[in-house]
């Protein structure tokens, strides 16, 4: 069972930065694309920023500019600096892995709450 833990979110004022974490249960070279999506209530969960293990990097439109995913292999790790943070990103954060076979699946963390005060 893959566990995917997040930190490092919380309260912070509009223009500042925060840094996400997600620490995998195990090689994130096993999973075939990582991410950040984010949810408001009553909205759909949308993708923040994302990449495949061939090398793509996805951001959302609202974030290109502000934020950078990155990731450190040895930690088994995953990192989204927010830099610039607006009141709208607000949102619980949560990171997502896939794999492609043999079977298609997606994996979650339990999200962590980014509060942007203006």
């Amino acid at each position: 069972q893959v566990q995917l833990v997040e930190s490092g979110g919380g309260l912070v004022q509009a223009g500042g930065s925060l840094t996400l974490s997600c620490a995998a249960s195990r090689s994130i070279f096993s999973f075939n694309a990582m991410g950040w999506y984010r949810q408001a209530p009553g909205a759909q969960r949308e993708l923040v920023a994302g990449f495949t293990n061939g090398g793509i990097t996805n951001y959302a439109d609202s974030v290109k500019g502000r934020f950078t995913i990155s990731r450190d292999n040895a930690k088994n790790t995953v990192y989204l600096q927010m830099n610039s943070l607006k009141p709208e990103d607000t949102n619980v954060y949560y990171c997502n892995a896939m794999v492609l076979a043999p079977l298609v699946q997606h994996y979650w963390g339990q999200g962590t709450q980014v509060t942007v005060s203006s």
